[in-house]
């Protein structure tokens, strides 16, 4: 049985700007984060990743709605890579997220009445001077920057990729977001579409993250960071399966 929560119409969106930091933790770190229907999304038997997903919409609305009703937003996401199996045996990428933000009280209420995500709202400031991109939230203890470039950019230090296509695959997002009501044993599955996705590295100057610092996370590196621009995107509405592990 669907209720309101469980996204009941196709969303779409602008992205004007995304994007994401993403930090490979060891993955004993993270088994705890997540549900018994899913799998961590593992790199060399080691590690997991979390990822910080920073983007900038515009004119979010239901899908089929004129664009004059749609609102811009920040919003800010906390993801695990993870994977779930389905019923015809299937390996579905995607991720489970831990916790939402955004800037507006209005996407915080509607948010929380058509998504699991549990939306708050925090003082995002989202800035863009030349080639330099700053996300800054005093009360989430955010502070972010990030450099584009042309030119080619090296991966962080200490990253477990060896490459920046070894790093592509984790992201994100993923074709997929997944909620689980245990009580039910049902998997909710969001399907993301997006067009002219093509991710562009950057190179992070400054990565201060309060919620991972209040997690406690032991051994978190930063693994890879990417940025799209001016890409349009929709969420279809969710569908449910059985989990009968």
């Amino acid at each position: 049985m669907f209720t309101l929560k469980d996204h009941p119409f196709t969303v779409e969106t602008f992205f004007e700007n995304s994007l994401v930091l993403t930090y490979a933790v060891p993955k004993a770190e993270l088994e705890k984060f997540i549900p018994e229907c899913l799998e961590l999304d593992v790199f060399n038997d080691k590690w997991a990743f979390l990822a910080v997903a920073l983007v900038k919409t515009k004119k979010l609305r239901p899908k089929g709605f004129p664009k004059f009703t749609g609102n811009d937003f920040i919003l800010i996401g906390y993801r695990v890579f993870v994977t779930f199996t389905n019923s015809k045996g299937k390996k579905m990428r995607g991720l489970y997220i831990l916790k939402s933000q955004t800037n507006k009280k209005k996407m915080e209420f509607w948010g929380n009445i058509f998504t699991h995500y549990n939306y708050t709202t925090t003082d995002i400031k989202f800035t863009r001077q030349r080639n330099i991109v700053s996300v800054y939230s005093d009360n989430s203890k955010l502070d972010i920057s990030v450099r584009t470039a042309d030119e080619n950019i090296d991966l962080p230090v200490n990253t477990p990729f060896s490459n920046w296509v070894e790093a592509r695959r984790y992201a994100g997002p993923l074709p997929f977001t997944f909620t689980y009501n245990d009580k039910n044993k049902e998997v909710l599955i969001i399907e993301g579409v997006r067009q002219n996705w093509t991710p562009k590295p950057v190179e992070v100057l400054k990565d201060k993250i309060g919620f991972i610092e209040d997690k406690k996370l032991k051994g978190v590196i930063l693994a890879n960071a990417f940025m799209v621009e001016n890409v349009p995107y929709h969420w279809k509405k969710g569908r449910k399966e059985l989990w009968n592990g």
